[in-house]
Formats: C-alpha cells, structure tokens, sequence
C-alpha cells in the first residue's frame, strides 16, 4: 500500500485545538486497526504537525483526512501528498 502525509498547519488558538485531539488520536488509532498504519504528532515548535498512513489511492486517502476531527472541526490547514520512499 502506498505511504501518505498529510502536512498540517494549525489555524485555531492552542484551547480550541486541544478540544478536537481526543477525537483525533481516536481517529488515528482506529486507521491503526483498519491496517493503514498510521503516525501522528506535531511540530516541536508548535502550529503544526503531520499524519502518516498508508492508503490504496489518493482518492482514499483523501477521503481518510476528510474524516480527521481536525479537518472537519477547522483546526488545520493541509497538503496531502503520496509519499515515495527510496530506502527502507
């Protein structure tokens, strides 16, 4: 399955986002027990972050991050991107 990042840009103030992390670590672990494999986290210098997963299209994958709490509650601005690994 190919690997996707979501790269994201924070748009809300620190309390309004926080409200919407609970959902969306329950979000990445359910993407985890559906076998997209998928990493979250954040910027060390805060106003972002990124999610990593594996889909079988772009089409899927746009359809997973347009079901992240983050997307749908305004939180964050985003790229998505196939991502190509070259080493493993």
């Amino acid at each position: 399955m190919p690997w996707f990042v979501k790269i994201e840009k924070g748009l809300v103030d620190k309390a309004t986002f926080d409200q919407s992390v609970p959902a969306h670590k329950q979000f990445v672990r359910d993407l985890i027990a559906k076998g997209h494999q998928a990493k979250t986290g954040y910027w060390a210098e805060r106003g972002g972050g990124m999610l990593l997963f594996q889909a079988d299209s772009m089409e899927e994958a746009r359809a997973i991050v347009a079901q992240d709490p983050l997307v749908q509650n305004g939180c964050v601005s985003y790229e998505l991107h196939e991502w190509k690994i070259v080493v493993e």
